[in-house]
Formats: structure tokens, sequence, C-alpha cells
């Protein structure tokens, strides 16, 4: 079966082939290898290929899994393979090589998995757009002149392409939703706690990040989910248990009609377009004919306070790789060494004081208390992915004066002048008022999935966003499940690479 058209499967297809001998698996990798040789110069989503390993472990007979076989892509960040070049996009870590498997990674290969290569991510995952000065920008098979979304845009563009079906990603403020959104794919970020972050680290990003996939079905995440729920005694934090298989709910139907709360408002008042709005309006009235109760209600919670805890989040956090870094290179990182917005927001994370960062930190738990009584009372919480839509290659490049001013900032070591001006006010809304929708579900640890039901007159997919009482993965999978099913889902495979 030689000439079946690859692309047109999802994983759990893929593996049902390879199951049934339809296909062998050294066929299915010739096939992924051979579509990202000849898709990639475009679209740049694969910066690092492992093409050989691949090829050697289809001859491992000892691995077994519901994805066997099947190939799979890497985010070039905390997903890394002993032996391979991970740089998390900047230039500092070029000749880095990992010296063990991330244990996301080892449950992967264990489960028979082929790791094909790592993709392609902004300086340290920072960004909403993938386009590093190390590896230039990652480019949307839906249009190539516009961003396939960030941090998790490599694997965005290399799925929604038909490279590969499923595809490493990770989520600190809306990494795995946001490049879903722009990507027409489905994507979900876990419980905190749900997914594993070791064996070196207990937490990232404090806990705000998780690790999981990009897929085209709801299936197949589902799957990989089953692979990655493992309980690992090294992590700081712990999502309550879940004892079945997540690949059986999508089988079960909703067992009651769901109460669903809505917003089309910017948490933190910026604008939101109107094909964002019509998105969520859209799906609050199919929700409605399907017997579900919907209401607009916004979260309970303060979105400035939310935003201004984020970004600080942002600044220690960038502060401190710049310092771990340190240690691998044997030298002070300098100005030189990394793009002028992570130089800003380091200099910023040194300036903030243990107390500002410590005040921050609990306004994430004050929010995830007053979100626990809101979903006694709602199921799920449905806001827009994003408050924009893709932006253009380019269009948020640092401007030339913007550029000269940060230089000036850290001639003068003026990051704490900086902090008690309005200008932190003005960076926080310009950072998030494209994506302010995200960050809350990452700040509480609930469960967030981002649906691709929505398309607009330029033909570019829409997300729409919704958030779940902790520890409920299930319940979001079998609304997607069943969004999956309807007319409302965008099909992949009109994007124009799929038609390659």
């Amino acid at each position: 079966m030689k000439d079946f058209h690859y692309e047109k499967y999802d994983a759990m297809g893929l593996a049902e082939l390879i199951r049934n001998k339809e296909v062998t698996r050294k066929e299915v990798i010739l096939k992924a290898i051979t579509r990202i040789e000849g898709l990639n110069p475009a679209l740049n989503a694969v910066i690092n290929k492992f093409y050989e390993k691949a090829i050697v472990s289809c001859d491992l007979s000892e691995q077994s899994g519901p994805l066997l076989g099947v190939p799979m892509l890497l985010k070039n960040i905390t997903q890394e393979i002993e032996g391979e070049i991970v740089t998390e996009g900047t230039k500092v870590l070029q000749g880095y090589r990992a010296t063990r498997d991330s244990t996301y990674s080892k449950l992967l290969k264990q489960s028979g998995i082929n790791i094909l290569g790592l993709t392609n991510v902004p300086e340290f995952a920072l960004m909403g757009v993938t386009e590093p000065a190390m590896y230039g920008p990652t480019r949307n098979p839906w249009n190539l002149r516009v961003t396939p979304g960030g941090s998790s845009g490599g694997s965005a563009s290399a799925v929604a392409s038909g490279m590969v079906p499923i595809a490493g990603a990770n989520d600190g403020g809306g990494s795995i939703r946001i490049p879903a959104a722009y990507s027409g794919l489905f994507g979900l970020k876990p419980t905190r706690g749900r997914t594993p972050s070791g064996p070196e680290r207990g937490r990232v990003w404090q806990g705000a990040s998780a690790e999981h996939v990009l897929s085209k079905s709801v299936r197949d995440s589902a799957a990989c989910l089953d692979i990655l729920n493992l309980e690992e005694n090294t992590r700081a934090f712990h999502a309550p248990p879940f004892k079945e298989r997540y690949i059986d709910t999508l089988e079960r139907p909703l067992k009651k009609p769901l109460k669903i709360a809505f917003s089309v408002e910017s948490p933190i008042g910026t604008p939101v377009d109107d094909q964002c709005k019509q998105a969520v309006l859209q799906a609050a009235k199919w929700l409605e004919a399907a017997g579900h109760e919907v209401e607009e209600r916004h979260a309970p919670v303060n979105g400035q306070d939310l935003a201004k805890s984020y970004m600080t989040l942002y600044f220690g956090e960038v502060a401190a790789r710049l310092k771990e870094l340190e240690k691998s290179i044997g030298r002070k990182v300098t100005m030189a060494d990394v793009e002028p917005v992570t130089w800003l927001i380091g200099m910023l994370g040194r300036a903030i004081s243990a107390e500002e960062f410590v005040l921050r930190l609990r306004t994430w738990d004050e929010a995830a208390i007053k979100m626990e009584p809101f979903h006694d009372t709602y199921d799920l919480y449905m806001t827009p992915t994003t408050a924009m839509l893709q932006a253009h290659i380019g269009e948020l490049d640092l401007k030339k004066s913007e550029q000269i001013l940060i230089q000036l900032v850290s001639k003068l070591q003026a990051g704490k002048v900086l902090l008690k001006t309005d200008m932190i006010d003005q960076l926080i809304q310009q950072s998030l008022k494209r994506t302010p929708f995200t960050q809350l579900a990452n700040l509480t640890g609930q469960p967030a999935m981002s649906v691709p039901i929505y398309e607009t007159a330029e033909r570019l997919p829409v997300g729409v966003q919704f958030m779940g009482a902790r520890g409920r993965e299930d319940l979001l999978f079998q609304l997607a499940a069943a969004l999956e099913n309807s007319d409302l889902w965008v099909d992949i495979n009109k994007n124009p690479f799929m038609q390659l």
C-alpha cells in the first residue's frame, strides 16, 4: 500500500493500518520524511531531524501501544532526546546536546511512537508567533503570509500541513491553544500536574506550563494523554487522579445537558475582533440547539491583576533562565547573545523583588479559589481563543526606534526605573492584547482546549476556547468529540498544503 494518502490519516488511523498490516512502519516513516522534506522549505516548521534514529526504531519489536509506528515531531524546548541538539530557539544553545530523554519524550518513545525531529519555536518559547532570529519564521499552511501562532508554531504548521499527524507542544500561557486556533487544529492544555515535567524539572514556569500535543483529531489528543497521564514522584504538582482511559470517554455521550458560561469581552479591556466574537456566538447557538444551557457571564476574576501576575512570572522566569545559561556557556550572558525583547524581559525580571514575585503568585491561588464555585454552577467557560486573527509574518517585529530604546535602557541598567513607570502597563497591554483569554487556565491550573469551529471569509481558521474545572479533561474531550462530528468543525484538508 505504498501509494496510500498518508497525510489524510490521523495518528490512530495510521496505527490501525500498521496493526492490520496494510502498511509497514517503515513505509509510514518514509512517507513522513518525504513529506517533511517536500514541504518544510516553504513552511520552516522543522529545524532538527532524527531520520536515521526513526528508521532504526521501526525494527524494535518490543515496542507496543495504541500509536505504534506513528511518526511525530517534538517541540524544541523541554522535550529533549538524549544526544540531540535542543536550542530553545536561541543561538546561545546552538551546540547544546541533551544528556537524557525528558520523561515526556521517553513515554512517547516507549509507546512505539517514532520521533522524527524538533519543531521551530520563538526564542525560549516566549512569543505568540514563531519567528526566532536564529531559525527564521514558521509559516501557516492556510496562508504563507501569516503566522501559525506560538510558541508551538512549528508543531502547528507541521500537523496542519500533514507532515505528521501529531506533534509535541507545551502551554505556559496559551502556547498549545493559540497555534491550534490559528492553524485549524485541536489543542488541549491539561490540568496542572497531569503530564510529566521531569526528570530534571519538578515544575515549569511555577506550574503554569503543561506538556501535551497538537493534533488533527480529538481522539489523537486523548490517546496521547493516556500515554502521558503517569504519576511522577518528583513532580511538584499532581492533578486529580483519572483512572479510566481518556480515549474511552469519547465513546460516551454527555450524561446531561451542560451549563456553559461564555464571554466575548477581553479580560484586560482591549478590543476583540468581530470574527473571534462571532465564532463564540455561533458556538453558543449550536450548543443551545443541542440542548445545553448557555449564559453570558464573565469569569469572577480580575483580568488586569491576572495579566500583571502573568507578566511578573514572565519577567522572573526569563531572568532565571538567562542566569542558568551562564553555567552552560561558562560566562555571563550578554545582550548580544539573545534577542532584544528577551533581554528586556530578563532585565525587568532582575529588577523585580522577591516580595513582588510572591505576591503576584498569590494572585493565581486567589483566582483558582474563585473559579471553583464558578464551576459548581457552570460546567464549562467559553471564550474566543484569541482576540485577533493571525498576524502577518514580521508584523510584530520591533521597530528600529524600539531596539534603540532597549539598548539605552540596558546601558543605563534602568529596569527598576521602568517598573515604576506606566511603560510596564503599556507593555502588558501590548504583549497580551492579541491573546488575553488563554492565561487564566495556566494560572489556575485548569484544563482548557481550543476547538477549530469557525472559518473567516478569507478562509482562515478561528478557535473557540473552553475551560473546565480542574481534573475534567474528560468533559472537554466529550464536548470536543461532539463538536468534531458537527458541521462547525473546520476541515483541515481544505488548507492548500493538504492538497499537495
